[in-house]
Formats: C-alpha cells, sequence, structure tokens
C-alpha cells in the first residue's frame, strides 16, 4: 500500500515560524511534524510513499532523504489548488491494483490503520468535534456514507474528516479527480479532495467510516502547542542536568545545553539549543535557539532564534532576537 502525503502548502496560519520552513518540519514533542507521520507509517509495515510538495520543497525532500529509508517520491505541486489538486499531482504514482492512503501533512495520528480495511470498503477517518465547519463532515445511512460536505456553514453532522482517506478503488478515484480538473470543477476557488469522494460516491462506490480518537492537528499555534502536550504524555525523554529542574513529561534533546533553569512541564527544547536562568514550560524551544533570563508559558520559539529577558508568551520566528529593554 502506497501513502500520498500532500504537505505543499504555505502554513499561512502558523506565521513567522512558515516564513522561513514548511509547516510540516515544524518540531513537535522532539521532531518535525513529517517525522511523526513517516514514523507512524514505517510502525504499520507501510514502506512507499509520495509527497505531494511545493513551499520551500527542497527542505522537506533534504529531510525525508537525510532520515528515512523509505522508497519515496516527490511530486511538485507549484500552484497551491486545493487537497484534490495535490492528490491529482501524485497521481502517476497510484498504482490501481492496490489500496491507497492519504494522509494531510498537518495531521498527526495514533490509531490502527487495520481499522481503515477493517471492512473491506473505503474508508474515512472521522472524529466527533465541537465545530466542524473547518473540516469537511460526513453524512451516513448508519453503515455507508451518503454525502460528503467541505467546511459547510450549517453542518449536517459533527462527524469531522481527520486527513485520513483509505481507497480500495484507486482508479476510480483518479478518474473523479481527471473529472474535476478536466471540467474546472471547484468549490470556495479549489479542486477539493471531498468533491472527487462523492463523485466516487455517486458512481457507486461504498464508503464507510473509522473512528480516530488520537487525532493531533497541527494547523495552528494553539493546536501545535495541544498537540505538543498530547505526545510529551507518551514520549516523555530526557537526561537529567546539573542545576536544572526538570518537571515531567518534556523532551530535551541531548545536544541541549541547560543550565540554571526549571524545565516543565510539557516543554520540548530541541537540538543545539541553550536555556539558562529560565523557566520553560508548555512550550516549544526550536532547534539552535537561545533563551537566557526569561519566562516562557505556551511559546513557540523558532529555529536560531535569541530570547533574553523576562516574557510571559511569545511566538518568534526564525532568526530572531528579542531582549529586554
Amino acid at each position: 500500500m502506497r501513502a500520498i502525503i500532500p504537505v505543499a502548502g504555505v502554513g499561512a496560519r502558523l506565521r513567522p515560524h512558515t516564513y522561513t520552513l514548511p509547516k510540516v518540519l515544524l518540531n513537535v514533542a522532539g521532531k518535525p511534524i513529517l517525522g511523526h507521520i513517516l514514523d507512524a507509517l514505517e510502525r504499520q509495515g507501510i514502506s512507499e510513499a509520495t509527497i505531494v510538495v511545493g513551499y520551500k520543497a527542497d527542505l522537506v525532500e533534504e529531510y525525508v532523504r537525510s532520515n528515512y529509508n523509505l522508497d519515496v517520491s516527490f511530486a511538485n505541486q507549484d500552484d497551491p489548488m486545493g487537497l484534490g489538486h495535490s492528490v491529482w499531482i501524485a497521481r502517476e504514482s497510484i498504482r490501481n491494483d492496490e489500496p491507497l492512503l492519504i494522509i494531510l501533512g498537518d495531521t498527526i495520528f495514533d490509531v490502527d490503520l487495520a481499522l481503515a480495511s477493517h471492512s473491506g470498503y473505503c474508508s474515512l477517518g472521522v472524529k466527533t468535534v465541537v465545530d466542524p465547519r473547518r473540516f469537511g463532515v460526513v453524512e451516513t445511512d448508519g453503515t455507508f456514507i451518503t454525502r460528503l460536505v467541505e467546511k459547510p456553514e450549517v453542518p449536517p453532522s459533527n462527524s469531522a474528516i481527520v486527513g485520513l482517506y483509505y481507497i480500495t478503488n484507486p482508479a476510480l478515484l483518479k478518474s473523479c479527480l481527471d473529472d474535476l480538473i478536466r471540467h474546472n470543477k471547484r468549490n470556495r476557488g479549489e479542486y477539493q479532495l471531498t468533491d472527487a469522494l462523492q463523485m466516487m460516491i455517486e458512481r457507486g462506490e461504498r464508503f464507510t467510516t473509522f473512528p480516530v480518537e488520537g487525532w493531533y492537528d497541527c494547523g495552528k499555534p494553539e493546536t501545535l502547542l495541544a498537540t505538543n502536550r498530547h505526545l510529551l504524555d507518551d514520549a516523555s525523554a530526557y537526561s537529567v542536568r546539573d542545576k536544572t529542574v526538570i518537571i515531567p513529561p518534556v523532551f530535551i534533546a541531548d545536544s541541549a545545553k541547560i543550565v540554571n533553569s526549571v524545565i516543565g512541564p510539557y516543554a520540548t527544547v530541541a537540538e543545539n539549543t541553550t536555556v539558562m536562568d529560565s523557566v520553560v514550560r508548555n512550550s516549544i524551544v526550536s532547534d539552535g535557539a537561545t533563551v537566557t533570563s526569561s519566562l516562557l508559558e505556551e511559546s513557540i520559539i523558532g529555529n536560531h532564534s535569541i530570547v533574553r529577558g523576562k516574557f510571559l508568551r511569545l511566538n518568534v520566528g526564525d532568526s530572531s532576537e528579542i531582549d529586554r529593554c
């Protein structure tokens, strides 16, 4: 089974961090978002992937090639025209004779993918959410999906599509995507994957759903920090440091220099960072950053940034410098 992972987006909601890094390379719980996705695929025996790149594609490819031995190919989406278009771009790598898994690049999941294939039909991962208006939403007859609606103003249900799509009929999916592109069928200005899946349903393909409780969104600063907390609950990793109090769960890279500080709970301190005379909790300090004489809470500090002073909450992009006046 091949996985398609669209990661071409700019990640505007995560600026200023995405001015210098693609969203999928932002650090959460000690590694890039894309690293968590690829690790999950490897654990579940999926060794082939097509990654659809666009914004800062060279950084994504360099990261994957340097850290993984997957059978991976890259497809370029130079003009971002929606998720349906992104999957269509990858169509040459999709084989008609085997199932296909599509995973959104800003979604970290913790689910047994055997649930997706259990029914023998195409199946979409769903989760009940309070406000489904920013997601695709499913309606069912109790067994099969009858309708899919992309980001509805008045949601027909609270069952949101969380970014995991198991497709048993890739040939029909490609045909429906071709139809969208050929006839310029856009929704909100983009080619939507949900529209292609709805076309599959209308042409007789049956879709079921499978529950995804372990689903972690990384699309905004607040959800990135929430995902950091969830992952650290299960993957705290650190070594004891002199003159430092560590309050788990945390991730502290071995290469991080920590002096006279309090780290945690729910702090990620990434590779080659320096934290001195500071308190860091519920925050992410990214690669190569320096934090001194500061109190950080609910903060994201970008790669190679410098923070000196006393602050409570920061969202600082890469290579910035902040001093106390």
